[in-house]
């Protein structure tokens, strides 16, 4: 039987072969080359951020942050090389958190 490890990078294989990574992956070399298109997905990533820590805090500013981060959404999602990436960042990782919840629910009997 093969090792954790041999499995493990079975499945990393697996995931960078998969339609989900290798969409996300062009989609993000079409932002990376246009540095105006990065730097506003770099700009509503750090306001994202800054949401989720806020949220976690949950402070009264919350509210502001997310209404400025769903604003910025709006506004980029306008140019059709972001919503494509953000709709294939959001495939891609939706396949990832499956994979994590499935290695999870095998191992909970562990977890405390």
């Amino acid at each position: 039987m093969n090792n954790v490890y041999d499995i493990a990078n079975k499945l990393a294989y697996e995931i960078k072969e998969s339609k989900e990574y290798k969409e996300y992956k062009l989609a993000r070399q079409k932002i990376n080359e246009n540095p105006e298109l990065k730097a506003k997905i770099d700009e509503f990533e750090k306001v994202r951020y800054e949401a989720q820590v806020l949220s976690i805090k949950a402070r009264a500013e919350d509210q502001e942050k997310i209404k400025k981060l769903q604003e910025l959404y709006d506004i980029l999602v306008k140019n059709s090389d972001i919503k494509e990436y953000f709709d294939l960042e959001v495939k891609f990782n939706v396949m990832i958190a499956d994979v994590n919840k499935i290695i999870a629910e095998s191992i909970k009997d562990v977890l405390i």
